[in-house]
């Protein structure tokens, strides 16, 4: 088992989003697709390597916000299967919905950074269940549902008949663009602390010792990495509760959660051309959101 981590430059920058080639003794399959914006880069890059789309018959997302799962539906239309987890599969059937919620948030910036989303026949999806096992390309791609950042979150471990299992985290084992700093992505509307946690803990105790982060790239020291993940979990979502315990808005609340953020980065020694790079993979303001929901909704409950 290889496997290929292709940057595709999203918005120009380097190291903000991956997409993982899994190259198995029958063949290719694909982990991540990007938003569809950046479809036509991913080809390319396919290309550069001597690959050809077509080479792509399975599709393996880790849940379906735009920058992992934007371009399903392009993969699906040239035949590939496409494996995520059950809660997200409608939303791919149908998204008409999903993507009228995110143009909400991003306006007339919707189109640029995320390009267009068309539904996926449903005989091109599968949803596994939890610790199902999916044979493809001459390996298995063992499916662990890991709410938290998303309650339709699906962290892939994959391994072959002679090679160490190693895990896709998609976003529940963080962004680190950096290896000196590891940070949550925080969007609402399904952030849940308690349950990430808990899908830290279960990713402690899966064999594999490397993870894979769509944001971004290899991580080899497994346990440092969930540690200081889940220190600055709990951090943020601390640091926001006098927030929620206020009924504070978002814009209120940004100017201070920017501050803290780079007090943070800055003592870890990230220089703002990287810092950067953790916002496009990561943007502020969703955080903000998304912890301020958690918390109200855990101090009305």
């Amino acid at each position: 088992m290889t496997v290929h981590t292709l940057d595709l430059k999203f918005l120009g920058l380097e190291r903000a989003i991956a997409v993982f080639v899994v190259e198995g003794p029958n063949g290719l399959a694909l982990i991540e697709t990007g938003p569809y914006s950046t479809f036509e880069s991913l080809l390319d890059l396919l290309k550069g390597r001597g690959w050809h789309s077509s080479d792509i018959q399975h599709v393996f997302l880790s849940h379906i916000h735009f920058d992992h799962a934007g371009a399903a539906w392009a993969w699906a239309r040239q035949g590939a299967n496409v494996y995520v987890h059950p809660v997200g599969l409608p939303h791919l059937v149908a998204p008409a919905k999903l993507y009228q919620s995110a143009r909400r948030i991003y306006g007339d910036e919707m189109e640029r950074l995320w390009g267009t989303m068309e539904p996926i026949a449903p005989d091109r999806l599968y949803a596994p269940s939890h610790g199902e096992v999916i044979e493809a390309v001459g390996l298995y791609f063992r499916a662990w549902h890991t709410p938290g950042h998303a309650t339709h979150h699906i962290a892939w471990e994959v391994s072959g008949p002679n090679a160490k299992s190693v895990v896709f985290a998609g976003d529940v084992a963080g962004v680190c663009i950096d290896e000196r700093y590891v940070a949550p992505p925080c969007p609402p509307p399904d952030i849940h602390v308690e349950d990430w946690q808990a899908s830290i803990q279960l990713l402690r105790g899966l064999p594999a010792s490397m993870l894979y982060l769509t944001h971004f790239g290899p991580i080899h020291d497994k346990d440092a990495h969930l540690r200081d993940l889940e220190k600055r979990l709990l951090a943020w979502a601390l640091w926001m509760k006098p927030y929620a315990e206020q009924q504070a808005e978002v814009e209120v609340v940004m100017p201070d959660f920017l501050a803290f953020v780079r007090e943070d980065m800055a003592a870890a020694g990230i220089d703002a051309s990287t810092a950067a790079c953790y916002e496009a993979a990561n943007p502020a303001f969703m955080s903000v959101a998304g912890l301020l929901r958690y918390w109200k909704k855990k101090l009305t409950a």
